[in-house]
């Protein structure tokens, strides 16, 4: 976000310099993408190894509006598009789609208050904690007998068991 920096790939890392002060390096593996606000200057050779790892490159104005961007040349198999298409035309396998991706959205939200239920020291909390995560749990159990999609939408929207006191943040 600073002026005048200057990004450049060093070894696996990604270096910035402001006013030829090496600021705290990252390394490049973890990033999705990279992004670089106004009057900020960026090394062909990271340029080229966003592009060879299929990492985007977005550019910002001073106003934060994004300007270029950079992405990976679409490449892919027809046959893969085609077999997307067809499933998404196919009632059965977008209901199963659908159970798998609430699925994992209940399960990852049960960890977070369970977790949560573990690290409180309020015997209320604890409970009430441990009630949404049941009542998470029977979600996930309804999700395996939902015949359609609207049901997986009913069980993804289920509303957990009211409480008299609301956890402390």
């Amino acid at each position: 976000m600073t002026q005048q920096a200057y990004v450049r790939l060093e070894n696996a890392t990604v270096r910035i310099d402001v006013e030829k002060v090496k600021k705290p390096q990252v390394p490049l593996h973890p990033l999705g993408w990279l992004g670089l606000f106004w009057q900020s200057m960026l090394s062909p050779s990271l340029m080229h190894r966003l592009a060879d790892e299929g990492k985007s490159l977005v550019l910002w104005t001073r106003m934060a509006a994004s300007k270029h961007g950079l992405k990976e040349v679409v490449s892919g198999n027809i046959l893969l598009r085609k077999a997307q298409y067809k499933a998404a035309d196919d009632p059965t396998m977008i209901l199963e789609i659908a159970r798998a991706i609430i699925a994992g959205k209940i399960r990852n939200s049960r960890t977070v208050v369970l977790r949560g239920a573990r690290e409180t020291n309020d015997p209320a909390e604890v409970e009430q904690l441990t009630a949404i995560a049941e009542s998470l749990a029977d979600g996930l159990g309804n999700l395996k007998h939902a015949t359609e999609v609207n049901t997986v939408r009913k069980v993804s929207k289920a509303k957990p068991p009211r409480t008299t006191s609301a956890p402390s943040a």
